[in-house]
């Protein structure tokens, strides 16, 4: 009995001390799964944390790329007006200017009085020079101008024009420098309007009629162009040197055979108030056949005519005699600074073995009292 007890006092003591170790180890189990539930959370915390600006940061940098805000829109925008101005392969028009379409026949001096606008100006708008070619389409930029478009009279069709204003009873002569470019023709020259047949002075324009004849006196059919050169003394027989080379080396030379011509040389000079006295000199080489070498001029009361020009006025049509050298003169007013087209207009109404010219030796000068 007594040992039954002590066997049940030590299995009693036996699970009495096993029931106090599980106590103390599950608390201890207790303890390191919070520690650890709290470790796991704080990481969890702390990963969040840096993961969001992240992200966020991210999301900015795409809405400000693609979706700008209106004023960012605004900000960032390209005006109608500078493309616009891009597009334009010339200078920049002025809001006190417009734009001219070259059309076929144009030349800077029939452009310069359809716009009412000085050649010179023409020239510095469009960074041009009085050698530069024109295209049929080309644009060019006219300062001032409204865009309306004055009626051209064709300088060698002019039949008449008015009389010298009045001078007063002093006498006045020529004074001072000779006021056109390359007066005698001798400075270069340039194919006018790239057409190879036209070989004109530096400075100078051309006129030509290449319409009906219906002059009356004529011999009908049609003006056809000539064939101008700037041509030197070593081109020219040597016995015809006084004949057609008036000053310096160089001459212009003007023909056609079988056809009436008409044609005007002309420039624009900027002058200002004052008297001019306008000279031009020429030899009609209208040649009606030939006796062997010798030519036979032609003998028509009409078969050479020749004008002044000073813009749309001039001299009256004048008949010199062919085969002699001929010369005119105009005298006129200013009356306040401006740019004045002056030249000379010649013409063949009939049908000669040759219709031709040599020009030479031009001046425009101030008058003033000696």
């Amino acid at each position: 009995m007594k040992r039954k007890i002590l066997l049940l006092l030590a299995v009693t003591l036996a699970f009495l001390v096993a029931c106090a170790g599980e106590t103390q180890t599950v608390e201890v189990t207790r303890l390191v799964a919070q520690e650890v539930a709290v470790e796991v959370t704080r990481v969890v915390s702390e990963v969040s944390t840096v993961e969001v600006p992240v992200e966020v940061t991210r999301l900015v940098e795409v809405e400000v790329v693609a979706t700008p805000t209106p004023a960012e829109a605004e900000a960032t925008a390209v005006p109608e007006a500078t493309l616009e101005s891009t597009a334009e392969p010339t200078a920049e028009p002025t809001a006190e200017s417009n734009i001219y379409v070259v059309e076929s026949g144009d030349n800077l001096s029939i452009i310069a009085t359809k716009t009412g606008t000085a050649v010179a100006d023409i020239l510095a708008a469009n960074n041009l020079t009085t050698s530069t070619l024109l295209a049929v389409g080309q644009e060019l930029i006219i300062p001032g101008w409204s865009g309306e478009i004055v009626a051209v009279v064709p300088p060698a069709a002019v039949e008449s024009a008015p009389a010298a204003p009045p001078v007063s009873d002093v006498e006045l002569v020529p004074v001072g420098p000779n006021l056109l470019p390359n007066p005698s023709f001798e400075e270069g020259w340039y194919f006018f309007q790239g057409v190879s047949e036209w070989q004109i002075p530096n400075g100078w324009l051309l006129a030509v009629d290449e319409g009906a004849n219906t002059l009356e006196g004529g011999s009908g059919g049609t003006f056809l162009r000539p064939e101008i050169r700037v041509v030197p003394k070593t081109d020219i027989p040597s016995s015809e040197h006084a004949l057609f080379v008036f000053d310096g080396q160089n001459t212009i030379k003007a023909f056609k055979g079988g056809a009436p011509t008409n044609f005007a040389i002309f420039t624009d000079v900027t002058l200002q108030p004052g008297r001019y006295r306008l000279t031009i000199n020429f030899f009609p080489d209208i040649v009606g056949n030939y006796s062997g070498d010798t030519k036979v001029w032609a003998t028509q009361g009409l078969s050479s005519e020749a004008r002044i020009i000073v813009d749309n006025g001039g001299t009256n049509w004048t008949t010199p005699q062919p085969g002699s050298k001929g010369t005119l003169t105009y005298d006129f007013v200013v009356e306040e600074a401006r740019t004045v087209r002056v030249g000379g207009a010649f013409r063949s109404r009939f049908v000669n073995h040759n219709n031709g010219w040599f020009l030479d030796a031009w001046s425009l000068q101030a008058l003033g009292t000696p």
